[in-house]
This record gives structure tokens, C-alpha cells and sequence, in this order.
């Protein structure tokens, strides 16, 4: 019976070594996720070599690409060349020497590493090739703000929260009411009458412990638009006034701060993403407030109470898309629902050349 060493052999006989990575090349570590805590490559993509078949093909489409796979010493990256053979790759060759060799001559980088605990609860984040440890590690280090812990600031929040976005910050100076827990799901019976950003952080905070919640008990306005906008990487627009809109959308322009925005009325509701220099701003949409009266508000109108959350979540999916750098954003497109007819109808929003914020 053949030795592995011989088996090793064998299979190297047609796998290409590299002492160097060409410029431009796809570089794969497939070592175990333990050892890359002790650094990688920068800009390696990470599938363990028991996991190839099953991942390879979702990151890298282009079976001609070049690409150069490393594990630590020069071993595994031959087995996993000739797995690469076999599944249509025609330009992979082994890095000799691995990692171990790699390090003497070249800077590394410490990639980030979940504890545990943290493995355990964003399992199903790591196993997406377009998240994976550095994402799941992006969406812990983002800050995002929020204006409005109402009805479609509670389902954002929870899955901003449950996905591990690391400071969420809120802003509201509201308190809990009892009309609110129709569709404010983030609140309970038992906050009522707290200010909404202390209901709404101990929920998030119960949720995961990962998260910083940082508490805004205050009506957003032209004094403090900027100083609550500053620290945020992105900011999801709950409001439910254009005055308030308004302010959070020139602010956001000034400052290049992406916005992710919805409202609702009745039975209808809308989203887009405003992104300063890309898509068009909400002055776009709505150039002038309507008149009084026209657009009465939820309170007086009245609100399904199912509507916010199906708004709220595609407001949190867009906000992950782009902490991820994935996916196509609803830039330029303005999305809507009827809930009473269940249908979606999206519509081309172009900046507006007139508009004086952003043209």
C-alpha cells in the first residue's frame, strides 16, 4: 500500500509550485480557521481544504483565473491544487513552503477572530462566502444610526442588532405608549411610559450582548444634526415628518452620509437609499413638503400594523448590503409595497439636475 508521503508525490507530479504570487492573482488559504489567527496573507480568500468543493465555486466562478493556494507548510496546498483540477481550474498552483515561508519575507495581516461564543451565534453569517469571518468582523466594528425608535425603527434595529451591528445608535424623544405596541415591536407592556431610546436599548441590549446601544433622547434638529450624524457610518431614516426629513437629508449631503429611508402610510409604503454624489437625495423625491392637511400622519390616518415591519427589514437588508460592500443598493430606485394588493412595483428616481442640495 502506498505512503502518503508517495501518494503526495504522485499528485504533485502535476501541480505547478510558486515561490512568488503574481500580481493580479487570486490568492487561497486553505488552512483551518485556528491557524489563521496566527496571520495570512493579505487579501486571501479562506476556504479550509475540506470545505473546496463545497465553496470554491460561489467565490471564484472563473475557472481561469490564476490562482496561487497556500496552507502552512506546503502540503495541503498540493492536495488542494489537484481538487482544483478536478473541479475545472486550470491555473492553480501551490505556494512553496506555505505560510511558514510566506512570513519570513512579506508583511502579513492578523485577520480578525471570533471568539466562540461569537462563532456559535453568526454560524450561519460565516458559512456565506459574501460575509464570512471579515464580514461578520465589518458588521461588528459598524456604526449605525438611527432616527426613530418607532414602527419601522423596531424592526430595523432588532435585525441590525441580531446581526451583530456592533453601535447602534437611536434617536427619539418619545416615550412608550400604549397605541405604539401595535407595530412598535421592539417596546412592551412593561416599558411603557419610558423614553423609547431606554425601552428600545434594553430589548437590542437582551437581544446581543455584542452590541453598544448609545442613547439619544432627543428630537433631532439643525443644532444637532451633524454632532449626532458624525460618529455613524450609515444612518436609517425612521422619521415620521418632512421637517425632520428634510434636515436629515441636507445634513446627510454636507456630510456624506449615506441614508437608507422609508415611510408609511395606511397600507403602502416606500424605500430607497439616498447616496450623496451617487443617487439622488430626498429633496429629489420631494422637492417641496405638501401642503397641510394633505399627508396626514400615521396617528391621524391610521397604520397597519404589520406595514413597518416589512419596511423596517428592508431597511435593515439594505443597511448590511452596503456595511458588506455586497448586493445592488435601491440607489436611484424607489422601491413600494401594497400590502393590500401584496405587490412590489420599483421606480427609476434620478437626481434631479434643479435640485438645490445636492445638483
Amino acid at each position: 500500500m502506498a505512503t502518503f508521503a508517495q501518494l503526495l508525490t504522485e499528485v504533485g507530479k502535476n501541480i505547478t509550485e510558486t515561490t512568488s504570487i503574481p500580481d493580479g492573482a487570486t490568492v487561497l488559504d486553505v488552512r483551518e480557521a485556528d491557524e489563521r489567527a496566527a496571520g495570512a496573507v493579505p487579501g486571501a480568500l479562506h476556504v479550509p481544504r475540506g470545505l473546496l468543493e463545497q465553496r470554491i465555486e460561489a467565490l471564484l466562478p472563473d475557472r481561469d483565473a490564476v490562482v496561487v493556494v497556500y496552507c502552512a507548510g506546503g502540503t495541503r496546498s498540493v492536495l488542494a491544487c489537484a481538487t482544483l483540477a478536478t473541479l475545472g481550474y486550470t491555473n492553480a498552483s501551490s505556494l512553496r513552503g506555505g505560510y511558514s515561508a510566506y512570513r519570513r519575507a512579506h508583511a502579513v495581516v492578523l485577520p480578525p477572530v471570533l471568539s466562540p461564543d461569537q462563532a456559535v451565534r453568526y454560524s450561519r453569517h460565516l458559512r456565506l462566502p459574501d460575509v464570512g469571518e471579515a464580514g461578520q468582523a465589518a458588521l461588528l466594528g459598524a456604526k449605525v444610526l438611527l432616527i426613530g425608535a418607532g414602527g419601522l425603527g423596531s424592526p430595523a434595529a432588532l435585525y441590525l442588532a441580531a446581526a451583530g451591528v456592533g453601535t447602534i445608535g437611536l434617536v427619539d424623544d418619545d416615550t412608550v405608549d400604549a397605541s405604539n405596541l401595535q407595530r412598535q415591536i421592539v417596546h412592551s407592556l412593561a416599558t411603557v411610559g419610558l423614553p423609547k431610546v431606554e425601552s428600545a436599548a434594553r430589548t437590542l441590549e437582551g437581544l446581543n450582548p455584542d452590541v453598544r446601544v448609545v442613547r439619544h433622547a432627543v428630537r433631532l434638529d439643525t443644532t444637532n444634526v451633524e454632532t449626532l450624524l458624525a460618529d455613524h457610518d450609515l444612518v436609517l431614516d425612521g422619521t415620521d415628518n418632512f421637517a425632520t426629513r428634510y434636515i436629515l437629508n441636507d445634513a446627510a449631503v454636507r456630510t456624506d452620509k449615506t441614508v437608507v429611508h422609508a415611510s408609511i402610510a395606511r397600507f403602502e409604503g416606500q424605500v430607497t437609499v439616498f447616496r450623496p454624489r451617487v443617487g439622488p437625495c430626498y429633496r429629489c423625491l420631494h422637492p417641496n413638503a405638501p401642503a397641510s392637511g394633505t399627508a396626514p400622519s400615521c396617528e391621524e390616518a391610521g397604520v397597519l400594523g404589520v406595514l413597518p415591519g416589512v419596511l423596517g427589514v428592508i431597511q435593515a437588508t439594505e443597511a448590511i448590503k452596503i456595511l458588506l460592500g455586497i448586493g445592488e443598493p435601491l440607489v436611484g430606485r424607489l422601491l413600494c409595497y401594497d400590502a393590500l394588493a401584496m405587490r412590489f412595483r420599483e421606480f427609476a428616481l434620478p437626481r434631479d439636475p434643479r435640485c438645490p442640495v445636492c445638483a
